[in-house]
């Protein structure tokens, strides 16, 4: 079982490894006289937890997170249509426990008349390029000026594998990435006509034990707390899911949600096909990441019988069973459908962006070229 904590924001304190230690402020007099604001931005389309990691460091690095979104328009001016709408996506950032603030609307080249008008001292990015449909870094303008801060690339996940996956429709693709099948959806949507991006490509992620502590913040139930326990397959998280864990959330003055998750072959089993999308390690981190979840199960039974139930509740408390509606109807299958009907508009959008990538790969090249000749002539007078 893995313990994530209620609501967590500024009030955790971090660790070294970004990871959040409950039960003390983050921003304590002795250490900081200031709050420090961070801005991050993005598209947040088909939110992952590479998203979430990226958030999560970026929290780390000061106490008051706002996180920009960009519209609809704008990302289909700058890169191609999304998948889920602005609605969906606002709805999905918020929910992600190291948010503090959304900017709906956010622009897509981050200036510094943004930061100034947030009060943030410093916008955080990860360690790829984001480009304008000029191929033009979006952060240029803040880099200049000494207002920009990195975090790393979480590896083994991003929206281009995610939707490879969808369309393989086979099982092999969480464990065989030498499965040509599945080489062949890489190609197409992880490679331009001129090479591979270091930003765009696929690759596995590998789980470990310091990756789950970081997302995860360790608090037990507390006297008075209300343990409610949901379980499921919670594949390629969803807006579908946020609403529902809202409900659940909202179900008591004090909740303490436990999330069960199924194992790989278990989901198989009822939903076929070749689901679960994200195998049992990436759910996990999804689920973490939510604000509205304070413990995961992994590889939880999909019979939820009385001893289970025993070992979460309250002594001399009765379980009870309940069924909630969230009012959101959207499932795995509807997503996997919208990703199905726009194939070829994605793949072209994926090998676009590669493109662009690779032509600013190409000038940094000949740039650096140019620099150690320059380097070498001044050496050889």
């Amino acid at each position: 079982m893995i313990k994530n904590g209620h609501h967590a924001t500024g009030s955790d304190q971090r660790d070294e490894a970004g990871s959040s230690k409950p039960g003390a402020s983050a921003c304590s007099p002795e250490k900081r006289k200031r709050v420090v604001r961070l801005w991050c931005d993005g598209c947040y389309d088909m939110v992952h937890y590479g998203h979430s990691n990226q958030l999560r460091q970026a929290k780390a690095m000061g106490d008051y997170l706002i996180a920009g979104v960009h519209t609809d328009a704008e990302i289909s001016k700058h890169k191609g249509p999304p998948v889920f709408t602005q609605e969906e996506r606002y709805k999905m950032v918020r929910a992600i426990k190291w948010v503090d603030e959304i900017v709906e609307g956010a622009p897509y080249v981050t200036t510094l008349e943004t930061l100034d008008k947030y009060n943030c001292d410093f916008c955080v990015h990860g360690d790829d390029i984001t480009l304008t449909v000029d191929g033009k870094d979006t952060y240029e303008e803040v880099k200049c000026a000494g207002r920009y801060r990195e975090c790393k690339r979480t590896q083994g996940v991003s929206t281009t594998d995610v939707v490879g996956r969808m369309l393989l429709m086979t099982k092999a693709h969480h464990s065989n990435l030498d499965n040509p099948d599945y080489q062949q959806h890489a190609d197409n949507f992880g490679k331009g006509p001129k090479g591979h991006s270091p930003w765009t490509g696929v690759s596995q992620f590998l789980q470990t034990s310091q990756k789950i502590i970081q997302f995860a913040s360790g608090k037990e139930p507390q006297p008075g707390d209300t343990i409610i326990y949901v379980a499921g397959a919670f594949d390629l998280f969803h807006i579908g899911h946020v609403d529902f864990l809202e409900m659940v959330y909202k179900q008591a003055e004090r909740p303490y949600v436990i999330v069960g998750l199924h194992f790989d072959q278990e989901v198989n089993r009822y939903k076929g096909k070749n689901y679960p999308i994200m195998n049992i390690h990436e759910r996990t981190l999804s689920v973490l990441a939510c604000r509205y979840v304070s413990e995961v199960v992994i590889g939880a039974p999909y019979a939820v019988g009385k001893d289970l139930l025993d070992h979460f509740k309250e002594p001399r408390k009765r379980g009870i069973f309940k069924t909630i509606d969230s009012g959101n109807n959207l499932t795995t299958d509807d997503i996997v459908q919208r990703i199905i009907e726009n194939r070829l508009q994605f793949e072209a959008r994926n090998q676009k962006k590669e493109a662009k990538e690779m032509a600013v790969i190409e000038a940094m090249k000949r740039r650096e070229q140019q620099d150690q000749s320059e380097a070498a002539a001044e050496a050889a007078h």
